[in-house]
């Protein structure tokens, strides 16, 4: 892209009062953005009010210093990996994002460039959206990455937004895989936010993508997190809610999903979890309980991966049905997962379950804790873990 070209999408995009839907509007009725500024003031008012007109003809007060730190930040002289700014009519723009009713006029991409432009397409391997709690449970966690890991393997692209938790743990595990990740993200791609998973978009930047529609240089607003989220649900073919609270924000892009014609998926969890009821809201409402990554590929029309997907998200936990703990308790590990069950417990209501002596079952779950079978959580409680 020419210099004089990035100027004129940044200050279309930067005129205050020209949303998306507006700009799209001017270029569909005049073409390209710099045959835009040159339009009569009696065309324009056309299309335009007289707020947005003379909005129009005062240049962006952030303009310049947009422009230069786009065209740096461009042509770094370590531009690795590869940055790129797209802007609608783009051969790599994703195709998913023009059903948006209003499509991001540019995206700020860093990283694998040949996973966009398919991202959202009905009839193209596409992706899938893998969302839920910033803060999980273990088998939350758990799931988030197994069924990433195994939809990546089967050849689809995991997208998600990057925050901590549910987030985070798809995004790992999407990378095992050939179909990789698409990070959306709130904010511009010169920073990292939360700073917690710099290494993670180290990791997405080099071997999946990290797009943004907001300027280089913009901080955290909350604002921008529920907005990016109709992003997430374009670019894939269907939503994969995990985890969530009722006031969850992967409420909100399960609603955009449904609003732009995709699946929304969703697995349940316990009863008692605060952590599922967002998912058994969404159930009731027509989501698609899922309890494996075959499940979402099927629905999706990919049975192709049966293999594939089935062979790494529905392994049982590997156990030992005979170990010895160092206490010389003799016991079955699966008899104290089975009492466990998948629901937090406390150590008073597992020792009523098992009858076991407090040092023997303290002995015994912390064999488990050690072998990643069990996780503890705050309030004295433990939890089951392994892959569904």
């Amino acid at each position: 892209m020419q210099r004089d070209e990035l100027a004129a999408w940044l200050r279309l995009a930067l005129t205050p009062g020209i949303g998306n839907d507006t700009a799209r509007r001017l270029l569909g009725a005049f073409g390209l953005p710099q045959v835009v500024f040159e339009q009569p003031r009696e065309a324009l008012a056309q299309l335009l009010t007289p707020h947005q007109l003379k909005a129009f003809y005062a240049q962006p007060e952030t303009l310049n210093t947009q422009m230069e730190d786009t065209w740096n930040w461009l042509h770094a002289a370590a531009s690795s990996p590869p940055r790129q700014v797209l802007c609608l009519g783009d051969s790599l723009y994703p195709q998913g994002l023009l059903q948006l009713s209003d499509p991001p006029l540019m995206l700020y991409t860093m990283g694998r460039m040949a996973l966009a432009p398919t991202l959202g397409l009905a009839d193209g391997v596409g992706g899938v959206a893998i969302v839920g709690s910033r803060n999980p449970t273990p088998q939350g966690a758990a799931n988030a990455e197994s069924f990433a890991s195994a939809l990546s393997h089967a050849g689809l692209t995991v997208v998600s937004g990057m925050a901590l938790g549910v987030d985070a743990a798809a995004h790992r595990g999407a990378l095992q895989g050939p179909g990789s990740t698409v990070a959306v993200v709130g904010t511009g791609l010169d920073r990292v936010y939360p700073k917690r998973n710099l290494e993670l978009a180290h990791c997405i930047s080099e071997a999946g993508l990290i797009v943004s529609e907001f300027p280089l240089g913009t901080p955290p607003i909350n604002a921008n997190f529920p907005r990016r989220n109709r992003i997430i649900a374009a670019l894939g073919q269907g939503t994969l809610v995990v985890e969530a609270a009722l006031a969850s924000g992967s409420l909100i892009t399960a609603r955009f999903a449904v609003e732009q014609g995709r699946e929304v998926f969703a697995i349940p969890g316990s009863i008692h979890s605060p952590q599922s009821r967002g998912c058994h809201a969404l159930i009731r409402q027509g989501a698609k309980l899922v309890e494996t990554a075959q499940d979402v590929l099927e629905e999706l029309k990919m049975p192709f991966a049966r293999g594939i997907a089935s062979g790494i998200a529905t392994d049982s936990i590997a156990t030992n049905d005979h170990a010895t703990p160092a206490s010389g308790l003799n016991y079955s590990k699966n008899s104290l997962l089975e009492a466990l069950g998948f629901d937090p417990c406390s150590l008073d209501a597992l020792q009523a379950r098992v009858g076991m002596p407090t040092p023997q079952l303290q002995a015994g779950l912390l064999e488990l804790e050690l072998d990643g079978l069990v996780a503890r959580l705050p309030g004295g409680l433990f939890q089951r873990v392994g892959i569904v």
